[in-house]
């Protein structure tokens, strides 16, 4: 008996163009493809000319449908395992077939390519030697901020997913918790046809978008500066705020010397209020 193949394969994020020959010809050759929801992936497989069949794997049948995915590789086929866009696994179903696959002693070949992960950072301005990605937040706003909270002290690059009809209020608990002078990149409809890259600040980033509406549509993938490292510069910042807050609130105070020393704004904030 031959030994079956898994394929975990990349697909464009939105320019069909972007897809590699060699995930053309995977497609094309395997014995079936499995997609996050084949009305989303039947036009791909269209425009690449490949019939394979097609079935259905997302978060609500992944375990049902294992068993006889594991069965089939098992007898020697191969699969090949796409998302909706982009790379599979990355904030997508699929992991559990994979690690059956590996427990069964059946190979897991990777078929790189898009990623929107990757293409944000790319794009964002931001430092990328070192990144945390925090896929989507939760929904509702007092989960977010609790799980924001806990990343606020995180000095790597931060990389989110966002919806629609979430953005905006994500984007102000951003500003919120993290401050509103946080460096900001958010990348919006990445590779289609209206692609936009707003970069600021959190705070400026929310009122581009409260105000524009056009910015609320699409997909979306945020990019948050790290926390800027404690130390001199925090004393710093504290000394020159106080200073400041002689002639001014203690909020703006807080604010230009944090700006100024890249100390947390809400540190500085809490110092002087300390001194009150």
């Amino acid at each position: 008996m031959s030994q079956g193949l898994l394929y975990v394969v990349a697909t464009p994020i939105g320019n069909l163009q972007d897809i590699s020959p060699r995930a053309i010809q995977v497609l094309a050759e395997s014995d079936l493809v499995v997609a996050e929801d084949t009305r989303h992936t039947r036009p791909l497989m269209q425009h690449v000319g490949a019939d394979t069949p097609l079935q259905a794997m997302h978060e609500h049948n992944e375990r049902a449908v294992l068993p006889g995915l594991l069965q089939r590789l098992e007898a020697g086929e191969t699969i090949a395992v796409v998302s909706d866009a982009g790379t599979p696994l990355i904030s997508d179903p699929g992991y559990r077939l994979v690690r059956a696959a590996h427990e069964a002693g059946v190979p897991v070949r990777a078929v790189p390519g898009p990623s929107a992960v990757t293409a944000a950072l790319s794009v964002s301005g931001l430092p990328t030697d070192r990144f945390v990605f925090e896929g989507f937040l939760p929904g509702k706003s007092a989960g977010r901020r609790k799980r924001l909270e806990a990343l606020r002290s995180e000095a790597r690059t931060l990389v989110l997913f966002e919806s629609s009809h979430r953005v905006l209020a994500c984007l102000e608990d951003l500003a919120s918790v993290m401050g509103d002078d946080r460096p900001l990149a958010l990348c919006r409809e990445l590779s289609k046809r209206f692609e936009t890259v707003l970069h600021g600040t959190t705070d400026s980033v929310r009122a581009t978008v409260a105000v524009d509406p056009d910015q609320r549509r699409g997909e979306f993938v945020l990019i948050v500066g790290g926390a800027p490292e404690s130390g001199p510069n925090l004393q710093a910042a504290i000394d020159l705020a106080r200073e400041l807050a002689t002639d001014l609130p203690a909020s703006k105070a807080a604010r230009i010397a944090a700006r100024m020393t890249g100390a947390p704004r809400r540190e500085v904030f809490a110092a002087l209020g300390e001194d009150a």
